[in-house]
């Protein structure tokens, strides 16, 4: 499995209610492709949603967003971390 960091832009003033809805929305599904979110991060004033995971492409991220309603505008490669 490879790692992902993917990014949601245009969510401006969302709320941590708001942020654990999106994020239950893709947990709720994940395992239909195989992608397993491990945190999300949000941040209000630019509108910008970080989320991590874990999955067997971007693709796989991507289509788990899209079914639960959040598409994804960048999806990230994580090649190694410390």
């Amino acid at each position: 499995m490879a790692t992902f960091m993917d990014i949601h832009h245009g969510m401006r003033d969302i709320t941590s209610d708001q942020l654990r809805q999106a994020h239950d929305a893709d947990r709720a599904i994940e395992g239909q492709e195989n992608v397993t979110f491990q945190h999300a991060w949000a941040d209000p004033a630019s509108g910008d949603v970080f989320c991590l995971s874990e999955a067997p492409s971007a693709e796989a991220v991507q289509r788990v967003h899209e079914r639960a309603g959040h598409r994804a505008d960048e999806i990230h490669p994580i090649p190694f971390s410390v």
